[in-house]
């Protein structure tokens, strides 16, 4: 397993649920982790907890802070905040454009402050949690689904771009995880997520695992995959299928 004695982490949207969790795991290999959460309460009970020192407020904009307090460097940065936005295409444009800032944008800005001192030094890690609803959809949330789309193809984007100069980025695609996020996905996420969720401590162990293995996609439920493949192999079967779920959903008072 590789060291992260001393390394400076920064875990956003680590207030409780996978991100306290990626927190946790960084602080036990001894890293130095930035705990940082919009509720400011949660973010320094975490923070407390694993020794590390916490950064509340938009993920957005708590880079240059997060490197100040890891004295200068940044050498991993887990763009995990994200809103489970549920909602059709009739969703209000603020919806959407919240869904779109958070899940996408935060990761693009993060990656602006980040990059070029990545680049310069000839290391960096980029540790993305998109979502399974990433690589497939996720019924009766379009700006989630669309967004999540989005935050896997940028954490592609700069791994096929940036990998021979020293970047590392993992995208973590997890489908159902016991948090306060999958109790807020209602009925949807009682149909399709509940029956296979998982603990969050279950996702960090799937990164460290594809850290060790040096793997892009981290599938903390493997059988993610091979619907990635029926997808990819079979875009109308697949819709059909997912469709049937679609209409049990809405039979079922959805």
């Amino acid at each position: 397993m590789e060291a992260f004695q001393d390394a400076g982490v920064v875990v956003t949207g680590a207030g409780g649920g996978i991100g306290a969790a990626l927190a946790r795991r960084f602080a036990a290999r001894g890293a130095r982790v930035v705990v940082n959460d919009l509720d400011g309460v949660r973010a320094r009970a975490v923070a407390e907890e694993i020794g590390g020192t916490a950064v509340p407020g938009d993920a957005s904009a708590i880079v240059a802070e997060a490197r100040d307090v890891l004295g200068g460097t940044v050498d991993v940065y887990c763009a995990n905040a994200g809103l489970a936005s549920a909602g059709t295409e009739a969703a209000d444009e603020k919806v959407w454009a919240s869904a779109w800032d958070v899940n996408v944008m935060a990761h693009v800005r993060a990656a602006h402050e980040l990059i070029p001192g990545w680049l310069e030094r000839g290391s960096g890690r980029f540790v993305s949690t998109v979502s399974a609803a990433g690589l497939l959809t996720m019924v009766g949330a379009a700006p989630y689904s669309v967004t999540k789309h989005g935050a896997y193809a940028f954490a592609e984007w700069l791994s096929l771009t940036y990998r021979h100069r020293g970047l590392k980025v993992h995208a973590i695609c997890p489908q159902g995880v016991r948090t306060d996020m999958l109790a807020a996905t209602g009925s949807a996420g009682d149909l399709v997520l509940q029956p296979t969720a998982i603990e969050p401590e279950a996702v960090a162990d799937a990164l460290f695992a594809g850290i060790e293995e040096d793997r892009f996609l981290i599938l903390p439920h493997p059988e993610v995959a091979g619907y990635y493949q029926a997808r990819a192999a079979d875009p109308d079967r697949w819709l059909t299928s997912m469709n049937h779920i679609q209409q049990k959903w809405e039979a079922d008072g959805g």
